[in-house]
């Protein structure tokens, strides 16, 4: 999928509260330019490949060893999801391993949800790659927090409706 240069990156990563763009942010590394250098950035990669389709990467950062039969085409006959937001709740890395815990927000017909995970990471000859994750339960944002597909408003006054 391609986009335009200045498009804000899926994942949210931001720099000194500035949001990336997909070129200076996630691109590079699913255009095989640049590795990611911590689990954070591998799962912030992956989440923008989900969002733009960018199946080959999602297999090729998952651990041989964990995709248990899992191919880019499987992915690509999902269902319609329109992606939301990514908010990476903590993080930890020590050595060869690390975890993210996140939530995925997501719209499907007229729900909204989440994924909620702990994705375990491995780092093998330089390359982060994903072996496998715990779900949890999702945690919706409260009536009067931030709606999660960053329009700005309170969550009540949006996609909570």
């Amino acid at each position: 999928m391609t986009t335009n240069p200045g498009t804000i990156c899926p994942c949210g990563n931001t720099k000194d509260e500035t949001p990336l763009t997909y070129t200076r942010c996630c691109e590079p590394f699913h255009k095989g330019l640049a590795l990611p250098s911590t689990p954070e950035a591998l799962m912030r990669s992956r989440y923008s490949a989900f969002v733009l389709k960018e199946y080959e990467y999602l297999i090729a950062t998952h651990h041989p060893d964990y995709l248990d039969g899992l191919t880019a085409q499987a992915l690509s006959q999902g269902g319609e999801t329109s992606w939301l937001s990514l908010d990476i709740l903590s993080t930890r890395s020590s050595g060869q391993s690390g975890e993210v815990c996140f939530q995925a927000w997501y719209r499907d017909d007229t729900e909204i949800d989440a994924i909620h995970e702990c994705s375990q990471f491995e780092c093998i000859d330089g390359h982060w790659l994903y072996t496998q994750g715990e779900q949890k339960e999702a945690v919706l944002p409260k009536r009067n927090e931030s709606c999660v597909c960053n329009s700005g408003k309170k969550f009540k006054q949006c996609c909570m409706r």
